[in-house]
This record gives C-alpha cells, structure tokens and sequence, in this order.
C-alpha cells in the first residue's frame, strides 16, 4: 500500500481482509509524519483499535462511544456528534513528548458508565448515558496499521457486541468435531519409482515387466444400475432366506423350552399330588399324631355311610335291620382296633415328649456372636440335666444284662440319696426290693411294673427344680399355685381348668368354649371331620399372605373349622372357574390383590388358574 511507505505500515492477519478496512481505503492516517525507516510489524493478537481516519469515514449516524483495552498500547477515541461536525476526543498526554504530526499513545481506563450526547433535532440535544460492559473474551486479530514512529497499532475491525449465545437446553452437549480428529494419509507419490523414457536410438528400455491393458465391454449407466439391483436382490433372497431359517429355528427352539417346561410342570404337579397321597396313606396306614387318627375316623365315616346307603337301597324288613346291627358290630370293632392304636400311638410319643423335656434341661446356653458363630457354654445346671438324662434312659432301657441293670440302679440310688425327702426315700426302696428280687432270680415279666413305678417317680423327682435347677424354667405349672388364678380357664364339659392354649376360639366365637380334648371327643364320636386337606390350604394360603408384606392380619387369625366353612359352604369345594372339585389341587388367593386377604376378599382356583388370576390388572375387564 502506499500509505505504508509515509510511515504507516500494514499488519495482516490470514483470512482477516485486511484489504477492505476503512484505514486500507484512504492509504494513510492521522498523524502521519514519523520516520520513513521504521520497521515492519509482526502480527500480534492483542486488544482492538481504530484507525483515526478510519473513524473519520463513519456515517454520521455512528453516534457511539468505543471503548478499546489498554493492556497492549491501545487507545481510546470518542465521537460525539456535535453541530453536524464529528469532534474527536482525545486523552491527556502525560509524561510523554509531544510531536507535532503524530499520534501519540498513553494509558487510558474507560469508566464503566459513560454520557453521550446526542443530536435529536435542529437545535436539540440529548445526553445519554451508556454502560461500558467488560470483554470477557480476547477479540480476533484481522490486520490493522502501525505507525512506524510512534509504534502506535490501528487494528482493521473487530466487535465490540457480545458474541450470541446458543439456548440452554438443560443438557451438557459436546461437538464430536472438538473431540475427535479425523486423519487421513494421502500418498503423493506412486509405488515405484517409473518414467517415461521411450526406446530411441541410442537407447534401450526394457519391456519385460509392461502389462497389456485390453479395454472390456462398455456399458451403460442403466446397465450398471441395472446389474446393481440384481445383485441386491440377489442377496435380499439369500438374506430372507436365512432370517426365515432362523425364525424358524428360534420358534422350534422356543416351542421345545415351553414344551419341556410345561412336561416338567405336569411331572412336579403329579410328584407333589402323589406325593400327598403318600403322606396320607402313611398317615393312616401307621398313625401316629391326632391329626392321623381324624383321618381314620373321617374314613370310618364315610365308609359306614356308603354301607347304611347300599343297606337302605337294597334290603328292607327284618333283613335290613339285621344288616345295621352286623354293621354296627362292625364299626363297633373297627372304632375299638382304632382306639388300641391310639393308646400304643399315645405311649409311643408321650416317651418321645419325655426325652425331648429332658434333652431341653441338658442343653447348653447358646448365644450367636458378632461373626455369625453360635458359642456354646455348659453351666452347672445344664451338666447336671445330662447326668439325670442318661440315668434315666439307662432306666428306661429293656433287655439289658442283670449287672448292667444292677449298675444302673445303684447310681440311681446314689443319685437320689443327695437330696432327703419322702420321695427320694421311697425310690430308695423301690430300688432295694428291685435288687432283692432280682437275686431271687424272678422273672423280668414280673418286674415290670415295679420298674415302670421306679421310673415314673424318678421323672418326678427329675421335675422338681430343687433337684434339677435346668427344668424351672420349663415345666408348664408354675411352682407358685396363685398365678395359676390369673391365665388360667373352666371348660365347662370336661370340668377342668385348663391354659389359655387348650382352647380353640374360632373367629364367630364371643367366649371360650370347650377345650380342644372335647372338640376332638366329639368329632371322634358324631362327626368324624379331617382337616387335613383344609389344613394344607390355609398353610399354603398364609405363606402367599406373608410374601405381600402389607401386615395382613385376618388370614392368621382364620382356624382351621373356619376354613372349612368357606370352602364347603361358599365355594362347594369347586374351583370358580373350572369346578375341579380335588382339594389337593386347590388353592385360596385374594380376589382383589391390592387389598389384604380376607373372606369377603377371596376366591378358590386351581393352581394354575390362580397364578393367572393374580397377573392380571383389571378385574373387571377381564372377568
């Protein structure tokens, strides 16, 4: 430029358009007067400024205040409209020299709020004030002037508005651009090194390795398109074709799965229906608890109903009636062969009830520790509980050696002879007769009431907590006889006062009845009910209750009698939906799920049914 040879020089920046600023147009500045020889400028990036004639080419209607930095030899120059006349404003100069000719720079702050005159008509004006905002950010560098005396730089453009800023969209986005690079080589240059020499004269120039390059059948672009389209269509049909195999394979697969589960569903279902049927045959078969017995007399009952039925459909007259006394005789012996059962069964476990009270005095104190591990500790009481364990299972032991039995009594008598009272001193003598019969060599079928009489005393002995300090806190009768008035009832059919746990209250009950020994006389006797099957469904039906975990309550307060009015009287014994009328396949579920169980919440479905009725979500729509 040639403004740049009378002491301006041009600073450029790449891409910036140096060429089309306001200074570039007019070839030289303000000032200018500086030494022809000044040095060329490199481009720095720093602050913005005008060049004063730039400024001077403004419109008239740029009635603005520009602040600039300071922080790089930038200055500040105001324009107010004054009288249709632009007027500069210029800073004080301090401390420097003054040249007539050129500008000279010195370091100006803009305060943050400035007064601006404005030209509102002919002969008016108006002051207006205006907030300087701060760049919070470095301006781009697009090229400028320096002046090559005062070094002075007058920068091409640059904006003085706050960049615009994108919407908040609430999300944290990133520019895959700002990230990532993506390279790529480009090679420049050929895989060999070729020329293209030509055979001359005088030279020669190998062929061996030229290759002859034959042109092929020329064809079109709906050629090309055409072939293209075949081939996809191509691989479409092979595509298709194995997407249909797998489907195919895939549904098989799936139909074997289902297949083998539901087999493995039907094989459970029938191993747990078996498997019921086995417990009760069991049951009956070697009857044991008083639920076994119910079972046997339910069995009874039916059976001599079915018998009085065929005796009332086929007979009549006096043949009628000798058949009802035979089948009473009948049932007679029947109900006697049930009850010598029952009183082997009653001995069996009524021993077993004596070992596991005695086995609960000999156990040791147990508490778990931090880790998890249980830690057992043996106290005198509970040591003392093991030494009358084992005399006692020594003295109830049949067919032993004539010494050993002889051993066996001694210690007993040893044992008892710690302690003086009246009931020590007696099976001190049941003892001594014992021996002495024993030497007279009498026949152990004669001893046996007198060893049963030696071992009924010595549990006794054995239940008092004077002798045995373990079993206070186990017998069920308290020592003091006054606590028994507190918990403690009348039932009024057996005479007997009895615990609050011997009576069953049903849940229609207001008071307490009779005890449950009555309730099972009388079922024994008219009745005849098993609650067994009844028994299995209300078990079932409190294990689904606990699963909810909503604290159901009434469901554990319905027994066993109540149960079975539902089910008989409500229900029929038949499914809702498919009326199978098996009780081992039956089960008791809520009606409405979202709400606890209780009997006007209920229904009886199969199992299967019941796993379908309890996924669905509206009752209505589907029932």
């Amino acid at each position: 430029m040639e403004g740049a040879s009378d002491g301006f020089e041009v600073v450029t920046s790449e891409g910036s358009g140096g060429e089309q600023s306001p200074a570039s147009s007019q070839g030289k500045a303000v000032g200018e007067a500086g030494d022809p020889a000044e040095k060329p400028l490199l481009p720095e990036p720093a602050g913005t400024a005008q060049s004063e004639r730039g400024w001077n080419q403004q419109s008239p209607s740029q009635n603005s205040v520009l602040p600039e930095s300071t922080e790089k030899g930038t200055m500040t120059v105001s324009m107010i409209k004054d009288n249709g006349t632009p007027r500069k404003t210029w800073p004080n100069f301090e401390n420097q020299e003054y040249f007539p000719g050129e500008v000279i720079q010195q370091d100006y702050h803009m305060p943050d709020v400035i007064t601006v005159r404005v030209e509102t008509g002919s002969n008016s004006f108006q002051e207006v004030v205006v907030k300087v905002e701060r760049p919070t950010y470095n301006k781009p560098f697009l090229g400028g002037f320096r002046n090559m005396s005062t070094g002075v730089e007058f920068h091409n453009a640059g904006s003085q508005t706050k960049p615009k800023k994108r919407p908040d969209k609430g999300i944290q986005l990133f520019s895959r651009g700002t990230q990532t690079a993506v390279e790529k080589n480009t090679r420049q240059q050929t895989r060999n090194t070729t020329s293209t020499q030509m055979t001359k004269t005088g030279l020669y120039v190998s062929n061996m390795t030229d290759k002859l390059i034959t042109p092929g059948k020329y064809f079109t672009a709906e050629e090309y398109h055409k072939r293209r389209v075949e081939a996809v269509i191509v691989i479409q049909k092979y595509f298709r074709r194995w997407h249909a195999a797998y489907l195919v394979q895939n549904m098989k697969e799936q139909r074997r799965l289902r297949l083998a589960r539901e087999a493995q569903e039907e094989l459970q279902k029938k191993w747990e229906k078996e498997e019921k049927l086995r417990r009760e045959y069991k049951k009956k078969l070697n009857p044991k608890t008083r639920e076994d017995f119910e079972l046997l007399y339910h069995d009874l009952e039916l059976w001599m109903q079915e018998e009085t039925e065929r005796i009332n459909r086929t007979l009549t007259g006096g043949k009628r009636k000798a058949a009802l006394c035979a089948l009473l005789e009948e049932e007679t012996e029947l109900i006697a062969c049930i009850g010598m059962h029952k009183l082997s069964a009653n001995l069996e476990n009524q021993q077993k009830a004596i070992l596991h009270f005695l086995g609960k005095c000999a156990q040791p104190r147990r508490w778990k520790a931090f880790d998890g591990k249980i830690t057992e500790m043996d106290t005198q009481n509970s040591l003392r509980g093991k030494e009358l364990l084992e005399i006692y299972r020594s003295i109830s032991t049949k067919d032993i050696p004539k010494d050993e039995r002889i051993s066996v009594l001694l210690t007993l008598k040893w044992t008892v002879k710690e302690h003086e009272c009246k009931l020590t001193e007696e099976i001190v003598a049941l003892i001594d007769r014992e021996i002495d019969l024993m030497s007279r060599e009498v026949k152990e079928c004669n001893l046996e009431g007198l060893r049963k009489r030696i071992c009924t005393l010595f549990l006794q002995y054995i239940k008092t907590p004077e002798f045995n300090p373990q079993v206070a806190g186990l017998i069920k009768v308290p020592q003091d006889p006054l606590t028994l008035y507190k918990n403690v009832y009348f039932c009024h059919s057996c005479e007997k006062y009895l615990p609050p746990s011997e009576f069953p209250i049903p849940a229609s009950s207001h008071t307490i009845g009779r005890c449950r020994s009555c309730y099972q006389l009388d079922n024994e006797a008219r009745k005849r009910e098993a609650y067994f099957k009844y028994r299995l469904i209300l078990e079932d039906l409190r294990k689904s209750e606990v699963d909810y975990q909503d604290d159901s309550k009434i469901v554990f307060l319905v027994q066993l009698p109540d149960m079975q009015y539902l089910i008989e009287n409500i229900w029929n014994c038949r499914s809702a939906l498919s009326a199978c009328s098996d009780l081992y396949e039956l089960v008791m579920v809520r009606w409405d799920k979202q709400h606890e169980w209780s009997p006007w919440n209920t229904i009886l479905l199969t199992k299967e049914e019941a796993d379908a009725h309890l996924k669905l979500c509206n009752l209505q729509k589907y029932y």
